[in-house]
């Protein structure tokens, strides 16, 4: 569909009397529906993007870091996380637009920076849904449902169902994915239960030390280095809950309603993060758990044979897949939305429908999911592109903070980060190591991640950065930026 309107060459004022503006035209038909999500759908929406990572990955960690090495790196992690959360927790009150991580970059690190992050987030939130459409396919198949395998018909149906339902609202969208979040909330609640009551301390540390590790003893079987290669599979506890400020054009009081939605949602984050990760070790032990893809369904039946309650967290992990899945389509749709609105991507990506959904956000990156996820059949090695991806864009939002703190303090702030620079700069570091980490773990996804990278900025250095559109709000809000600092300088 063409778009004539070029916003960049647009008069401020309207050309006939009552008739909008060029850049006004071109914004209304790029225009999301404001005011459908308040703080319990934004929660939800907080809690949605990762809860999958509660049923399966992480036990993964336990084979390069064994009990005392992973409990280090997800302990590490979670501080990076709640550091993080709470750093664009205030950046989305200064800037509650969809653009999320690439407006808060594009004002603090210029173009380029705002470019950078904006791809690096798009790589997470293309690949990771495609990676769990296979996870979704193998529990239909393992749960035995409808007679089905894991195949492209569930990979296509996964894509073509909930995305339609997408299309149809996000007040629809994300009602729906509130009810299959608590159900998989509730599931972990009860697995808990279950798994606690057949904990034993020695259990944790009974993977063979390697001796020939620096630092290998029970707890860190793999030595001190295990630690470190443990951090992408920390990472799955918490993956995903940094798209909350990508809902903030369709909430309620953004500056307001943001902030607290993240904080919750990190909270109950953490603490299913504990409850998962000591109760399933504690009941099954380490060694048996580290390459399993169901380890709570494990944990729950040592000697093989089904009980009910490990029944009902079979089938609730398929409900946190689903809900993860259906969150992080969410997700992507916004960030390209963004991107595109600004002419970083080619404009007619954001165009919505008349329900004010970016039907192309949603269509295209679907399409190129279900074409991957068919093609490669690797959802491990999608998952650690999208990691590799996630991890560059955390480095470059927690340095926006830092930025935006010591160039404009007096900047009005509706929130503000509970330690400030410090708070940012703790996220910074541990993001930092997170992605060299990511090498340690699969070199091959983040070669592919940064061959993504190559081409998108090949794009963008030859292309798109000439055809911005100023009328954007991330732009707008970067150019009053620059105003400010001339006048000051005048």
């Amino acid at each position: 569909m063409a778009d004539s309107t070029d916003p960049r060459t647009a008069p401020p004022s309207p050309t006939a009397a009552g008739a909008p503006a060029p850049h006004d035209a071109y914004l209304e038909r790029r225009a999301l529906r404001s005011g459908s999500a308040g703080p319990l759908l934004l929660t939800g929406l907080g809690v949605a993007y990762v809860v999958s990572g509660d049923f399966s990955g992480w036990n993964n960690g336990l084979a390069h870091g064994g009990f005392g090495g992973l409990a280090i790196a997800a302990v590490l992690m979670g501080l990076m996380y709640t550091c993080l959360v709470f750093a664009l927790a205030e950046l989305a009150s200064v800037l509650p637009t969809a653009g999320g991580g690439y407006g808060f970059a594009r004002r603090a690190l210029g173009t380029w920076g705002g470019f950078l992050t904006g791809t690096a987030i798009l790589i997470e939130y293309v690949l990771a849904p495609a990676a769990i459409s296979l996870f979704i396919g193998d529990y239909v198949e393992s749960l035995g449902l409808f007679g089905l395998t894991s195949g492209w018909p569930v990979y296509l149906a996964c894509f073509a169902v909930f995305t339609g339902i997408h299309l149809w609202g996000v007040g629809e969208a994300l009602r729906f994915s509130l009810v299959v979040t608590a159900v998989a909330v509730a599931a972990v609640v009860v697995f808990a239960v279950g798994a606690l009551s057949d904990f034993h301390v020695g259990a944790l540390d009974d993977i063979p030390a390697d001796a020939s590790a620096f630092g290998a003893g029970s707890w860190l079987p793999f030595g001190v280095l295990g630690i470190w290669a443990a951090f992408p599979f920390g990472m799955w506890f918490f993956l995903g809950v940094e798209g909350v400020p990508l809902a903030a054009e369709e909430a309620r009081d953004p500056a307001r309603t943001l902030p607290k939605a993240m904080a919750a949602a990190m909270g109950i984050l953490l603490l299913l993060a504990l409850v998962t990760f000591v109760a399933t070790t504690g009941a099954r032990g380490s060694a048996a758990l580290q390459s399993v893809g169901d380890p709570l369904v494990q944990a729950l039946q040592p000697h093989g044979e089904p009980t009910t309650v490990s029944r009902i967290v079979n089938y609730a992990g398929l409900a946190g897949l689903v809900a993860s899945f259906f969150s992080l389509i969410f997700a992507g749709s916004r960030q390209l939305f963004a991107l595109s609105r600004a002419g970083y991507l080619p404009r007619f990506l954001s165009l919505t429908n008349r329900r004010k959904a970016p039907y192309l956000g949603l269509l295209v990156p679907g399409a190129l999911g279900f074409a991957l996820a068919t093609a490669t059949g690797d959802g491990a090695r999608m998952l650690n592109v999208a990691v590799f991806g996630a991890t560059i864009s955390y480095a470059l939002m927690a340095l926006s903070h830092i930025v935006l703190r010591r160039r404009e303090p007096r900047l009005h702030r509706p929130y503000r980060t509970p330690g400030g620079i410090l708070t940012s700069s703790a996220a910074f570091v541990l993001a930092c190591a997170a992605l060299v980490a990511t090498f340690l773990v699969d070199k091959e996804a983040a070669l592919v991640a940064l061959g993504v990278y190559a081409v998108a900025l090949a794009y963008f250095a030859c292309y798109s950065r000439h055809r911005l559109v100023a009328a954007a709000p991330e732009e707008e809000f970067a150019a009053l930026a620059a105003a400010e600092a001339e006048l000051r300088r005048d």
